[in-house]
């Protein structure tokens, strides 16, 4: 216990011990060994917070575009300096094998030199008047008070955009990070705060989101929102938002297609597809967790597949050869659990994988999964997947569109006429054509359909929400 480290709320710039008193938890999933305290924010601290970044908000928007981005330059230098460390955290915090972490921390580098270049884009419009001697324009200003709600799986990925884009438009942020990973958050904050972004305008709230999340999307004082998580928590912050009409982006779940047809390059697919679907041990929304193939090729994919199931590696996750690691928490665990068990029972057959070494679910691979089977419609976030085969490419278009989710779609063939027409009637946010169904890049418009989300993150989408339109009018000379 004399080793465990024990963290503060962080606002207006400073930790601050939470005026519960009370700290929880927050375990190393490999083992479940406690690996931080951390500080239990009541609804108190919560609307401190937001008080703080309000009044921050209004002593610094008019800060200069330069003002601004130099904040992100200095940042991402800084996170060049702490690299290692950055990726200490999201191995012994959240489980990340080092490969994954390594991309985390270089994406969210990338992502912090992509928002100072935000503040010099925000331009407005000159727009001709229908009176004369009328000069007419539009402008962008900033909303206030941006609330940021972070999920577990990749946690510096989404705070780099949830906090350095609306900062950069000028605006305050409070995030609430997932209750699994609030220590990349806090050590993001820091980040910040000496690259020289004034105090207040990031703070960061830890605790039990289920107790204190509505206290920071209802806030008054709150101006938009900007959500990743499960499509039940995002449906209710969506309902919450709508009573004040704030706006909002929900990033969501996913149940990803990854279709192959006969003429492609079978072994960029199976690479795809494993990378696709045990990616951080397939806690990823973009996850290939549906695979079709064409029938003239099922076989060999299948056996290539099967095979590269079995020799992903579940080692140190320290070792550049470790691809899986632990699931994060004993909830998420049992969802794992429940999905197999529940296939299993009705009959599914598994390929590969299905056990667990430790807190590690194997890479699995199912086949034979029929509509009554959980793991058939509903997001296992897991490394699990299951195989369906396919004749004609308009079935294969139909199957995989027939969901309720709508975030990613993949599509392997040597035919850009049939990937091309295949991509303009996916019903999906992204379509990738001869690569995996996850990518992720800072400048992008990334989101969603249906249950998958509403909106779009990326440093021009994100505009949307992060700035409001002001029209401002000039009479030029005597009124005629």
């Amino acid at each position: 216990m004399s080793n465990v480290k024990q963290s503060e709320l962080w606002i207006g710039g400073e930790h601050v011990k939470p005026s519960s008193g009370k700290y929880f938890d927050d375990l190393n999933p490999l083992d479940d060994s406690l690996y931080s305290r951390v500080a239990e924010a009541t609804a108190a601290d919560m609307d401190r917070a937001v008080q703080v970044a309000h009044e921050a908000f209004l002593a610094n928007k008019h800060l200069l575009a330069k003002d601004r981005e130099v904040w992100f330059m200095r940042a991402a230098s800084l996170m060049e300096r702490d690299f290692q460390e950055y990726v200490d955290i999201l191995i012994d915090e959240v489980g990340s094998p080092i490969g994954k972490a390594q991309f985390e921390v270089d994406y969210c580098i990338n992502a912090l030199r992509a928002a100072a270049g935000i503040p010099r884009t925000l331009r407005g419009d000159i727009i001709p008047s229908d009176n004369p001697g009328v000069f007419s324009m539009a402008i962008r200003e900033p909303v206030g008070v941006v609330a940021a709600i972070s999920p577990f799986n990749v946690p510096l990925l989404k705070v780099s955009k949830q906090g350095a884009t609306p900062l950069s438009c000028g605006n305050a942020v409070v995030l609430l990070p997932s209750e699994f990973s609030s220590q990349v958050s806090l050590r993001f904050a820091q980040t910040l705060h000496e690259a020289g972004v004034p105090a207040g305008l990031f703070n960061v709230v830890t605790g039990n989101p289920f107790e204190i999340g509505d206290v920071l999307t209802s806030h008054k004082k709150v101006a938009s929102i900007t959500f990743c998580g499960s499509p039940r928590v995002g449906t209710h912050v969506a309902e919450l938002a709508a009573k004040d009409l704030k706006p909002i982006t929900l990033e969501l779940g996913g149940k990803s297609p990854l279709i192959v047809l006969d003429d492609a390059d079978l072994d960029e697919a199976v690479e795809a597809a494993a990378l696709g679907t045990f990616f951080f041990q397939g806690q990823a929304c973009m996850a290939s967790s549906r695979i079709y193939l064409q029938r003239g090729i099922a076989e060999a994919f299948t056996e290539k597949f099967v095979a590269a199931a079995g020799q992903v590696g579940r080692g140190d996750l320290r070792q550049p050869d470790t691809f899986v690691g632990p699931i994060i928490s004993e909830r998420q665990r049992e969802r794992v659990r429940r999905h197999l068990s529940d296939a299993r029972d009705k009959g599914v057959t598994v390929l590969a994988g299905g056990e667990w070494d430790g807190n590690r679910c194997q890479p699995t691979v199912l086949s034979g999964v029929t509509e009554e089977m959980e793991v058939c419609r509903n997001e296992t976030f897991g490394p699990v997947t299951s195989l369906y085969v396919f004749d004609t490419v308009d079935e294969a278009l139909e199957r995989a569109n027939d969901t309720v989710y709508g975030l990613s779609f993949s599509i392997f063939t040597r035919d850009i006429d049939t990937a091309l027409d295949l991509a303009h009637r996916a019903e999906s946010g992204a379509v990738h054509i001869n690569r995996p169904t996850i990518q992720d890049e800072p400048c992008p418009p990334f989101g969603g359909q249906g249950l998958s989300g509403h909106g779009r993150e990326g440093t021009e989408a994100d505009l949307d929400i992060l700035t409001q339109w002001k029209w401002i009018t000039i009479r030029m000379g005597k009124r005629q």
